[in-house]
C-alpha cells in the first residue's frame, strides 16, 4: 500500500527558538518567570529578527540541474542554522547564530540526496543533515573554518509513507516525515509507531534514528532502536540498503552501524518500522514518597518486575513542585499503563501494591480507560509539553535553563544523582552570584539502572549567558563521567558532547569508527565534527 505525501500546516514554526512561533510566552509571562528566578534582567530581550543579522552572500552555488531543490534565502539559513538547546536560543536573542549555511537544500528523493553529495563531495562542501532541527547538543550547526561553504540537507519534502504491511505491522517511511503527520497516516490502519519524545511535534523519523531517540516507553522499547526494521542510507560512497527482517544473527547489524550516527556516515532517507495495534485499554496514578531516594527502591521493584508499565517516570520534589504534580515537598512516582488488547487495571494494581510495600502513599483512585487523568498524571503531562517554551521565556530575561540526562546502574545512582545537584548547583552560585535549582526525574527505568533527566534554572550573567552555560555544561558533563555514567541516554553526542564520548568509547572502537567514516565519506564532507574527525 501507498501513501501520499504528508499535510502541510499553515502555522509558523519559531526560526529562534522551541515550536511554534505563536506559543512563546508574551513580555509578560517572561517577566513573571523572570521574577521566579534571582538575577534576571528588569525586562524580556526582544525578539530577534532575521533582517538583523549579518548573513553574507552565499560561498557556493549549485549547477543549474540541482538549483530547484536549493534556497539561498536569509530566513531559511538563518532559521537553519543551529538547533534548540539553550546555547543556540540564547546566542539567537544576542543576534550571535554563529556560522550560518550558505544554501539550504530540501531533496524530494533519494536520487537528489546522492547528486547533492556528489557535489558538496567535488566543490569541498560541509553537508549538515537535517530533521526538525530539534537537537540541543550542537548537531545540526556547523563549527568551524576547514570548509569553503555549507549546505544544510533538509529532508522534511521526504515525508511520504511508502508502504504500509498491515499484516506484518510495519510501514516503509522516508526519514523526513514529522511526528505528528506520521501518526496522522497510520492511524486509519488503527496502527501506530509510539514513539513520543518531547520533541515528537517538532522531529522527524530521520532525526531520531540518526540520534537513537528515547521515547514514550519509560520501560522495555525505551529507544527507536527498538521499532527499527531496516534503513536506506545514502553515503557518499553509495546507497546501504538493508534487508527488511524481524530478526538476524547475520554478523555485525548494518542498521547498528547507522543507528546514532548523526549524520555523519551518511543520509538516513527511508526506513521500515515495527508498528502496533493503537492501545484502547489505558489506566494511570501516582504514588508520592517521602523523597526522592526513598522512591528509589520502588521504582527498582518495577523495572524488575515483569509489569512493563509504559510510563514509570520519577520526580524529585523540586520537579514535582515545578510541573504542578505536588507542593508538599515529597516525590511523586507517575505511572501508566495501556494495552491493545485487555484492560491494563490489574497490572497498575500490582504496581501500586509494589509501591505501596515501599512506603509509597498512593493518591485518589487509580484511573483507567474513559475516566478523567489521574491530577498529578495529567499536571506532569501538560508541564512537559509546556516547558521548552517557558525555557526559551527565561532565556528572554537573561536565565539560564538547560537539562541534561544520563544512564547509570542502580548501585551508582543515588550517589550521582547527589554530586549532580551539588557542583552544578555550586558551579552556578559562583557563576551567576545565585543558587540555582537543580531538579532531577527519572524518565526510563531498567532492570539494571534507570536515566537521570536534570533541569537547572539559574539567574545569568546579562550579556553573558553563553559562557555560563559553557562553564555549567562542563561541570554537568564531568560529573557522570567521573561516575561511570554515560554522557548521554537520548539527547545525542552532537558537538556538545564530543570530549566525553570521546573519554566513553573504548579505543579500538574509535579506530574502527574512523575507518568506517573514511570509506564512506573520504572527503569528510557530512556533518564534520560529529563522533569522529575534527
Amino acid at each position: 500500500m501507498s501513501g501520499a505525501a504528508a499535510p502541510r500546516t499553515t502555522r509558523s514554526r519559531s526560526w529562534w527558538g522551541w515550536g511554534w512561533a505563536d506559543a512563546h510566552p508574551d513580555d509578560a509571562e517572561c517577566g513573571a518567570l523572570g521574577a521566579l528566578v534571582p538575577g534576571t534582567l528588569p525586562r524580556p530581550l526582544p525578539l530577534p529578527e532575521v533582517a538583523d543579522l549579518r548573513i553574507g552572500r552565499p560561498a557556493a552555488e549549485v549547477p543549474r540541474s540541482l538549483a530547484p531543490l536549493v534556497t539561498y534565502d536569509p530566513e531559511p539559513r538563518a532559521a537553519h542554522a543551529m538547533g534548540k538547546a539553550y546555547r543556540d536560543v540564547a546566542r539567537a536573542l544576542r543576534g550571535r547564530p554563529g556560522r550560518i549555511p550558505d544554501l539550504v537544500a530540501h531533496p524530494t528523493r533519494d536520487q537528489h540526496v546522492a547528486d547533492l553529495l556528489e557535489w558538496a563531495g567535488e566543490r569541498g562542501v560541509a553537508v549538515v543533515p537535517y530533521g526538525g532541527g530539534s537537537s540541543v547538543v550542537g548537531g545540526v550547526e556547523y563549527r568551524g573554518e576547514a570548509h569553503q561553504a555549507v549546505l544544510s540537507l533538509d529532508l522534511t519534502a521526504m515525508d511520504r509513507v511508502l508502504e504500509i504491511d498491515t499484516v506484518g505491522r510495519a510501514a516503509r517511511v522516508q526519514a523526513g516525515i514529522l511526528g505528528p503527520a506520521l501518526e496522522d497516516r497510520l492511524r486509519p490502519h488503527g496502527l501506530t509507531l509510539r514513539h513520543f519524545p518531547q520533541s515528537f511535534e517538532f522531529s522527524t523519523l530521520g532525526g531520531w534514528l540518526a540520534t537513537r531517540a528515547g521515547g514514550h516507553y519509560a520501560t522495555v522499547r525505551t529507544h527507536i532502536d527498538d521499532f527499527t526494521q531496516s534503513l536506506n542510507v545514502v553515503t557518499p560512497a553509495g546507497t546501504s540498503t538493508s534487508w527488511r527482517l524481524p530478526a538476524s544473527g547475520a554478523g555485525p547489524s548494518p542498521d547498528r552501524l547507522f543507528l546514532g550516527s548523526e549524520g555523519t556516515l551518511g543520509v538516513i532517507t527511508e526506513a521500515w518500522m515495527r508498528l502496533q495495534e493503537r492501545p484502547c485499554h489505558k489506566a494511570s496514578a501516582s504514588v508520592s514518597f517521602a523523597d526522592f531516594h526513598a522512591a528509589l527502591p520502588a521504582v527498582r521493584a518495577l523495572a524488575q518486575s515483569d509489569l512493563a508499565p509504559a510510563n514509570c517516570r520519577l520526580l524529585d520534589s523540586g520537579e514535582a513542585a515545578l510541573s504542578g504534580a505536588a507542593r508538599d515537598g515529597r516525590a511523586v512516582l507517575v505511572l501508566g499503563f495501556e494495552s491493545s488488547t485487555a484492560p491494563v487495571d490489574d497490572r497498575l494494581g500490582q504496581a501500586l501494591d509494589l509501591a505501596r510495600a515501599h512506603a509509597g502513599r498512593t493518591g485518589p483512585d487509580p484511573v483507567g480507560s474513559g475516566e478523567p487523568e489521574d491530577t498529578a498524571v495529567g499536571a506532569w503531562r501538560s508541564a512537559f509539553l509546556r516547558m521548552p517554551y517557558l525555557r526559551d521565556g527565561l532565556a528572554r530575561m537573561g536565565a539560564v535553563a538547560e537539562t541534561f540526562e544520563t544512564a547509570t546502574t542502580w548501585e551508582r545512582l543515588p550517589a550521582l544523582v547527589d554530586a549532580v545537584r551539588n557542583e552544578v548547583g555550586a558551579a552556578a552560585l559562583k557563576a551567576t552570584g545565585h543558587p540555582a535549582m537543580v531538579n532531577c526525574r527519572l524518565t526510563h527505568v531498567y532492570p539494571d539502572g534507570a536515566a537521570p533527566y536534570f533541569t537547572l534554572i539559574a539567574g545569568g550573567r546579562p550579556g553573558d549567558e553563553v559562557a555560563v552555560w559553557d562553564d555549567l555544561k562542563a561541570v554537568a558533563s564531568d560529573v557522570p563521567h567521573r561516575h561511570r555514567a554515560t554522557i548521554t541516554h537520548h539527547h545525542a553526542v552532537g558537538r556538545d558532547h564530543r570530549p566525553h564520548y570521546d573519554l566513553q568509547r573504548p579505543e579500538p572502537f574509535a579506530r574502527a569508527l574512523h575507518a568506517v567514516k573514511q570509506s564512506l565519506d573520504p572527503q569528510g564532507i557530512l556533518n564534520p565534527g560529529v563522533l569522529v574527525g575534527d
